[in-house]
């Protein structure tokens, strides 16, 4: 090599699913209708919020806001697993892999701060009723959804430009179906390895940390405001109001705290990879069916809109 930052790693290989030669159809089949559905349920959200003026919230312009980094996540990653499952060569080049770090940790971060701005709206609306209208003005809320993604695209960019930055000399054999920070520091050689993925890890962790510590915060104040005014109608529009997006909380952090905290023992393929599926299809699977069923308000709005896109005559 003529350069430290010159890779002679052109493209990578991935091996994730290879352990599971025979129900690589399986798997294809299942990702797919679960992709689609992830899709079509994202979409949904979107239009019937879009549609339908009494939603036009900032509840639900954040929810809105989560549906399209949803999407974007998703489409950064499954499309080219799926299209692996079929292939007989796992390929990747050493730009698209790159690309595909960045897209998925922009959006999925996004989604943590958006989480996090979801809290915090949910606090203002219970704790302080009287300053709702000021502290979640239009522009306000804009300025929210700006910065959670302006803050997933700068966590992108300095996972991506850390890890692309270190020397691949071969192997080029990805033990995941994903190009993830984890499989290919180990495919990585230098001295900054080591000090790359301790950085890295650090960064992620205390931003995931972060965003978690701020929506406990959020709800910690919640449950203190409705102790002091104890009401049976109190109770139950807290717990209406924010039992999906808690819900949603508990899925997102507890998958991602399985892959940012899990142990350092060893490993083996087939766990990684069954472990990868968990933050890559089941969390943003199962997002849209949780709001959709555990928020009242929008499942009441959706069956009005599909009745009345089915039987107008009806309506």
């Amino acid at each position: 090599m003529q350069g430290a930052n010159h890779s002679a790693v052109t493209e990578f290989i991935f091996i994730g699913f290879s352990t599971f030669p025979r129900l690589q159809l399986m798997f294809f089949l299942l990702f797919l209708l679960m992709y689609l559905f992830t899709l079509l349920g994202n979409l949904l959200i979107m239009a019937t919020i879009w549609s339908e003026r009494s939603l036009h919230t900032p509840m639900y312009l954040f929810l809105c806001a989560l549906s399209i980094s949803e999407i974007l996540y998703t489409l950064a990653i499954i499309p080219c697993m799926l299209s692996d499952l079929l292939s007989t060569h796992h390929s990747i080049s050493f730009l698209a892999c790159a690309c595909q770090m960045f897209f998925s940790f922009t959006f999925g971060f996004t989604q943590s701060f958006l989480l996090t701005v979801m809290g915090y709206d949910r606090y203002v609306a219970i704790c302080q009723p009287l300053h709702y209208n000021v502290l979640m003005s239009p522009h306000g809320c804009a300025c929210l959804v700006a910065w959670s993604w302006v803050g997933g695209s700068i966590m992108g960019t300095v996972v991506t430009t850390a890890i692309f930055n270190l020397t691949f000399c071969g192997p080029n054999e990805i033990h995941h179906f994903v190009c993830h920070v984890t499989p290919l520091l180990q495919l990585a050689c230098g001295t900054n390895v080591l000090l790359v993925g301790k950085g890295v890890g650090l960064v992620c962790v205390s931003a995931l940390l972060g965003c978690f510590l701020l929506i406990l915060l959020s709800y910690a104040f919640i449950v203190t405001s409705l102790w002091r005014f104890p009401s049976g109608e109190g109770w139950h529009k807290a717990f209406s109001t924010c039992a999906s997006h808690l819900t949603v909380v508990i899925v997102h952090y507890g998958f991602a705290s399985v892959i940012y905290l899990k142990t350092k023992g060893p490993q083996s393929l087939e766990g990684d990879t069954l472990m990868g599926i968990t933050y890559t299809v089941l969390t943003p699977f199962f997002s849209p069916i949780i709001f959709s069923l555990r928020n009242k308000e929008l499942k009441t709005t959706m069956k009005k809109t599909l009745l009345s896109k089915l039987y107008p005559e009806k309506i």
